[in-house]
């Protein structure tokens, strides 16, 4: 329950915030949100003690009593709202506020311009700081090494860390690394890889960038000026912790606390909340390639037999030798296998081929190598991981080889998290279902081709709900879950299936009422349609003929086209009349600022704009005012289930006697047709039309369904 001061602390807060802001407007939804997550917070258990900390290791059990999914369309400011309302609650209640974001574009925004407001404003004093993976951190260390010329090699005795390099680095790659290296000595380059002015490849990143197993920690003699290290002191003492989705998935998949505060001691802002389930999938799935793990068996006896010169430990760098021995013979069999599997030849088509294990079932002519692989990798990642323990130790016991024993564990880094990654997945592999009630995981493997064939083994859950709401809901002392679209078909159903919510009975769920008048500001048009889309060619037709009747060639004003297909929209691009040919700015011919810019030139020189563009554009893109006023809809944005995940879900489903279509389908498509919708009405000063060229909408059940949940336009036509 709300405290007294609780209470009085927002109310005065939201107050000194509307005194200072001449046009500022007090909102209904607003200030409902700010209760709502002020109640739910309010809300959080705490063991007996005190502060939430758990008592012999004991945290009471949550059933989502201080969880709320709140659905705030655009307008309704919720990031304000969550700022204000967590940042009181996370202070009176002694815990941290996490704010988590769907990318670090967004993360960069909350830090850079909505907390310095709140706290501008508002006279709320919190301290804020912007947590990235280390992976997007320079490791000093590993970068004075990759640049030391051979001079200075020869002077301090160094080796080539030539272990560093899957094969010869180009001279531009060198070029860059010593630019990098001599704008960091000067500080001039902090270090974050997103503050280079320019784009670095990942694979020349990976070289030098800060991984857990290669970190010698506080044995660095670099420690002083990590980029990494001096962002986690000042995440450590931060009110404010503002993540993104794929880090906190991170931290949970590592069991919580280890990059961001304990769940336990955490309130959780989750903005864009609908990308989660998704990004949380990709934390629990695995996968390897296999040229990455030959590359690992072969090259490992050349660093175990250096570590067991510097440690003494011949026997365990013996034992590491031979399970790498074995994974490579298993791996070799696999080529085999895999050369002559007909769902991995070459379809000519330019795609991956991909053999798909039904059911996740592993197929019986290959359970026996699946099994010693397992067996293999397992054994590998034991005697790779008693091999870095032996370095560590080593450099506690042997001060006069230090220098060298912290460049072999810097190299080994590497060699531990490839064999990490490959036991992972063989984990999953090997895995079986105890009875057919228990989710299948998917299980696949597809042939890349590049400069040489590569299969890349993989593995996942098909759901991440359960790894959410063991790791995470569970054990969170409160959680906020919002976006602007968060409900399918009127209902939240999908999303608390999708985040595990589902099993907790007492989450609250609000949909908050928008700001805009859609009746005032907006119109929907239906036109009469003869072609179903699920007749390309005839519908990619009735688009071409129809685009012209809808949008003018010399009215400036800005149209946005969205397709679901990069095909159909070439084919209409290309089919237009020359007239509009010039106003065409196509998604995918250039990037997206450069795309964005051109348009607001042709608007101030009082040209038309048309945006052909795909499903990103669907969301996320805001272009206010007469940027654009009339949104096109060529198609409902149906999913194909064709990726390996959701083709065993949907067979999952269909075996239970479900309709994937019904469950799932239907309802994603829902979603982002309002999302897609969400473009036009941007501020209550917006006005347009939005027009959707799909029959369907019309003249099926699950159209009408769609079309329901719409804002509710005036209807035209």
């Amino acid at each position: 329950m709300l405290t007294e001061l609780e209470k009085n602390a927002i109310r005065d807060h939201y107050r000194t915030l509307a005194d200072n802001l001449p046009n500022f407007r007090p909102r209904a939804a607003q200030r409902e949100m700010i209760a709502a997550v002020a109640n739910a917070f309010s809300r959080t258990l705490t063991a007996e003690g005190g502060a939430g900390q758990p008592e012999n290791g004991e945290a009471p059990r949550r059933e989502g009593e201080s969880i709320v999914v709140v659905e705030g369309p655009t307008g309704v400011g919720k990031s304000l709202a969550y700022l204000l309302a967590g940042g009181i609650m996370a202070q009176t209640r002694g815990k941290r506020l996490v704010v988590s974001s769907a990318t670090v574009a967004l993360q960069e925004q909350l830090v850079g311009r909505d907390l310095p407001f709140v706290v501008a404003n508002s006279g709320l004093e919190l301290t804020f700081s912007l947590a990235k993976g280390r992976g997007r951190y320079l490791c000093p260390y590993r970068l004075y090494q990759l640049t030391q010329n051979n001079a200075q090699q020869s002077l301090a005795g160094f080796e080539a860390p030539a272990v560093l390099w899957d094969k010869k680095p180009k001279p531009e790659d060198l070029a860059l690394l010593h630019e990098i290296a001599d704008r960091f000595s000067r500080r001039e380059f902090n270090g974050d890889r997103d503050e280079w002015p320019d784009k670095i490849d990942d694979a020349l990143w990976q070289k030098v960038s800060n991984d857990n197993h290669g970190c010698l920690k506080s044995a660095c003699p670099n420690r002083a000026e990590c980029p990494f290290y001096l962002a986690r002191d000042t995440l450590d003492k931060a009110d404010v912790v503002v993540a993104n989705h794929d880090l906190l998935m991170v931290d949970i998949n590592m069991g919580g606390g280890v990059i961001l505060p304990a769940p336990e001691n955490s309130f959780y802002c989750i903005d864009e909340a609908h990308h989660l389930p998704k990004k949380a999938l990709n934390q629990f799935a695995a996968e390897h390639s296999w040229l990455q793990a030959v590359w690992l068996a072969e090259k490992l006896p050349q660093q175990s037999s250096k570590i067991a010169a510097l440690c003494d430990k011949d026997e365990l760098a013996m034992l590491a030798d031979e399970a790498a021995e074995g994974l490579l013979e298993a791996l070799n069999e696999w080529q085999f296998h895999l050369t002559d599997e007909p769902d991995l030849q070459d379809k000519g088509d330019g795609r991956e081929s991909v053999w798909l294990w039904e059911d996740g079932e592993i197929p019986e002519h290959v359970q026996t190598l699946v099994s010693n692989s397992h067996i293999c990798a397992q054994a590998l990642l034991k005697h790779v991981c008693g091999l870095r323990d032996a370095l560590a130790a080593a450099r506690r016991d042997k001060e006069q080889n230090a220098a060298q024993i912290d460049r072999t564990a810097s190299e080994f880094g590497v060699f531990v998290a490839r064999a990490e990654q490959v036991a992972a997945v063989w984990e999953l592999l090997a895995a079986t279902r105890s009875d057919d009630k228990e989710a299948p995981l998917a299980k696949w493997i597809a042939c890349r081709r590049d400069d040489k064939a590569d299969w890349i083994f993989h593995a996942s859950p098909i759901s991440s709900a359960s790894a959410l709401a063991n790791g995470l809901w569970r054990r969170a002392a409160g959680a906020l879950l919002t976006s602007a679209t968060l409900q399918s078909l009127g209902s939240f159903d999908l999303l608390l299936r999708q985040t595990g919510l589902s099993w907790l009975p007492q989450t609250t769920t609000l949909a908050l009422q928008s700001p805009f008048d859609f009746a005032k500001q907006g119109e929907l048009y239906l036109p009469p349609l003869t072609a179903s889309p699920k007749n390309p060619a005839a519908h990619t037709d009735e688009i071409v003929a129809w685009l012209p009747k809808l949008v003018s060639d010399s009215e400036a004003v800005g149209t946005l086209v969205l397709f679901s297909s990069r095909k159909q929209m070439q084919e209409v691009a290309f089919r237009l009349p020359e007239s509009y040919l010039p106003l065409l700015l196509v998604q995918g011919e250039q990037s997206k600022a450069s795309l964005l810019a051109q348009h607001r030139e042709a608007l101030s020189a009082g040209r038309p704009s048309i945006i052909f563009g795909l499903d990103s554009f669907a969301e996320g893109l805001d272009l206010p005012g007469e940027a654009c006023v009339h949104v096109i809809i060529a198609k409902l944005p149906f999913a194909m289930p064709d990726n390996p995940i959701e083709k065993t879900q949907s067979r999952w489903i269909e075996q239970r006697g479900g309709r994937p279509f019904i469950e799932i389908t239907v309802p994603e498509a829902s979603i982002k047709l309002i999302q897609a919708v969400g473009r036009l009405i941007r501020t209550e000063q917006d006005y347009g039309r939005i027009t959707i060229l799909d029959s369907r909408i019309k003249t099926q059940q699950y159209g009408r369904q769609m079309l329901a949940c719409l804002p509710p336009f005036k209807r035209i036509g």
